[in-house]
């Protein structure tokens, strides 16, 4: 046996070692539980991958993002085995690991049922004992057909081999690298074939190194995410590295449920999708629209403040002004098809910066007016797919609060900066305060328009303005927009899910493409930069994210009924009657419950309907003229003046803190 020489890379710690031919990764890492992977070369591999002379291995802890999706992606091949043990007539489709689990996809012929999974769990918790070992070995493309002849959707992964990643989401975890192989699970003791899958893996050494899963649940799901293909049966699951973790992220998850803002939009009256108008298409209803209508009103304010001009534009154009911008060769797919009228194809709006362009070009432009700030609520219309529709957050038709801004490349930096304070300060008004930046890059995608020197002095600028703010900075390269690169604010809501805020991209395409140009103090024709900035991304997919953000439970100022008067008796409504109306003469926004229920109902009534304030009154409270606190928490004030009263709800109104 020769001697190999290897380095083990342990972030900056490098340990150079001399071990034997046939030395595993997993013999550099014994007794180490926590490694379930080693990457060499940058690439990933099995535990079971044997060095190379020169190899640089690095560990893969099961805790990280990688070794994390490792032990989803087993644990998916885990439940495929048991779904075809339980159900032999399914046939797989794709199987990959996504944000905190895992989901594979099966044509059968009856929809799985709750039992079902059951079932399902209580097999895959039986091959997790067994122990089965992962086995990878390499297959030409003709031994792959010959071995999954009765597996059609894997066939088809096959030929798409060379275009794996654009094949369907996930289809990367099958057929991704450069060669075909399949992981055999083995018995532990005898080492015969349980069961196999094409997959490019890695995975984890044996099916007993899988701690902690659950199923989730099932639902339809198109083949390669088509409404022109088959629907096949999705399972849903989730793995963790500890039944600690395992049973948080349930926690979580019933946490989660609890905010899910289609739920709340229905109990608090604020929004409701009709079935008449189509999926993806909200109403709000009177309280809705009035939290939709104070963080509009805000959101102007402030743009005023800084220098924003206010415009609007139509819902629909002809189809041209998309086709001159690119959205239409780029970015169609997601646009509703043509309307044809007038001998003419039109489309519904899917971005304003088109029609902000017109404006710019309406007449001449002097360098004096720039920086040019031109702002719209204004509607769009996405040609989501039904499956990816979710209430508000993933929406067909929204309006986005959208400004575009025109300006010279020297004032581009500082613009910039501005723009990214305004938009994180914005944020933070509304109860947000855990960001991070994301920069979007282009790679060699051929979806990318412009020149090289372009976008590195556009990727630069945003680069610059981001590590001012002095937040964490992650790259994303490929996610740039077709015209340009973008940062997006990533901000993390109260139990701590990270949600994509606002966007800020800069643009030398679009100026190009619609002649844009200004006269320079020289008297010469430039070219203005155009950046695009939207702070909410939608009003509704924001207001979405806040209603969960807070449980419902908005802070005063953003609150439809912020203080409701109840009544100890009948004969205390006019007494409370006259505080509303002097309440409301403050712009404050006051009710009162003259209903026929008794009092201890009225108060269940406001905490299920999250009002901030109670105001209670009875004969002292009359007699006095004051007035009783009951807060959220169920804590109460008594005998509080009414002036001192009303003084203290505008001031938590314009402060704008939670109580």
């Amino acid at each position: 046996m020769s001697d190999v020489r290897v380095t083990v890379q342990r972030d900056s710690e490098r340990e150079e070692r001399v071990v034997t031919t046939g030395t595993t990764a997993a013999d550099l890492f014994q007794g180490e539980r926590s490694v379930v992977a080693a990457r060499v070369a940058g690439e990933l591999k099995d535990l079971a991958y044997e060095v190379a002379d020169g190899d640089a291995v690095e560990p893969v802890e099961i805790t990280s993002e990688d070794g994390l999706n490792i032990l989803r992606h087993s644990t998916a091949h885990v439940m495929a085995q048991a779904v075809q043990e339980l159900f032999p007539e399914a046939k797989l489709g794709i199987g990959p690991p996504i944000k905190d689990g895992f989901y594979y996809d099966f044509d059968v012929e009856t929809p799985f049922h709750p039992d079902d999974l059951k079932r399902i769990e209580k097999k895959m918790q039986e091959i997790q004992k067994r122990g089965q070992k992962f086995a990878r070995r390499a297959v030409s493309d003709d031994a792959a057909r010959e071995e999954l002849a009765d597996e059609p959707y894997k066939l088809e992964l096959i030929g798409l081999k060379g275009s794996a990643a654009d094949a369907a989401e996930g289809a990367s975890a099958e057929v991704g690298a450069g060669e075909l192989t399949i992981y055999d699970n083995l018995d532990a003791k005898t080492g015969e074939l349980c069961w196999k899958d094409l997959c490019r893996g890695p995975h984890l050494p044996s099916t007993r190194a899988i701690p902690a899963f659950k199923l989730m649940r099932s639902a339809a799901a198109y083949w390669r995410g088509s409404e022109k293909n088959k629907q096949l049966q999705r399972i849903y699951g989730t793995a963790w590295p500890t039944k600690d973790e395992l049973k948080a992220h349930l926690e979580f998850l019933v946490e989660a449920e609890k905010r899910d803002h289609r739920k709340l939009g229905a109990e608090l009256d604020l929004f409701s999708f009709p079935e008449e108008l189509g999926p993806g298409l909200a109403v709000f209803h009177p309280k809705g629209g009035v939290v939709r209508k104070v963080m509009e009103d805000y959101s102007r304010q402030r743009h005023e403040v800084s220098g924003y001009e206010f415009v609007n534009t139509p819902h629909l154009s002809k189809e041209r002004l998309f086709e001159i911008s690119g959205h239409l060769p780029h970015y169609g797919e997601s646009m509703f098809p043509a309307i044809e009228f007038d001998e003419q194809n039109y489309r519904l709006k899917a971005m304003n910066c088109p029609m902000h362009n017109l404006i710019f070009k309406s007449r001449g432009r002097s360098y004096r007016e720039l920086p040019l700030r031109l702002f719209e609520f204004g509607t769009v219309y996405r040609y989501e797919k039904s499956g990816v529709v979710h209430g508000l957050t993933r929406s067909r038709g929204f309006t986005q609060d959208d400004s575009h801004i025109y300006c010279t490349k020297e004032q581009m930096p500082e613009e910039l900066d501005t723009l990214l304070t305004f938009v994180l300060d914005l944020l933070r008004d509304y109860g947000l305060s855990e960001f991070e930046l994301e920069l979007s890059t282009r790679d060699e995608s051929d979806k990318f328009i412009g020149s090289d020197e372009d976008w590195e002095e556009a990727t630069e600028a945003l680069r610059q303005a981001a590590e001012k703010q002095g937040l964490p900075l992650v790259p994303d390269p490929g996610g740039a927009a077709y015209y340009g690169p973008k940062i997006s604010v990533q901000a993390k809501d109260a139990i701590g899910r990270s949600w994509q805020m606002s966007t800020l991209q800069v643009d030398f395409n679009q100026p190009k493409r619609f002649g844009l140009e200004y006269t320079a103090a020289d008297g010469s024709k430039q070219q203005p930069v155009m950046l695009h900035r939207a702070l909410f991304g939608s009003i509704e997919r924001f207001f979405g994210v806040l209603l969960e953000h807070y449980a419902g439970a908005f802070p005063a100022w953003l609150a439809p009924v912020q203080a409701t008067c109840i009544p100890i008796g009948d004969a205390h409504v006019p007494y409370l009657q006259e505080f509303a109306a002097q309440a409301k003469a403050k712009g404050l926004r006051i009710e009162v419950d003259s209903s026929s229920d008794r009092m201890q109902k009225k108060i269940r009534n406001a905490q299920k309907s999250k009002v901030p304030f109670m105001i209670i009154a009875g004969d002292e409270d009359v007699a006095n003229g004051a007035v009783s606190f009951r807060y959220r928490d169920g804590s109460q004030k008594n005998g509080i003046p009414r002036d001192e009263a009303i003084a203290e709800l505008l001031d938590v109104v314009e402060r704008r803190v939670q109580v």
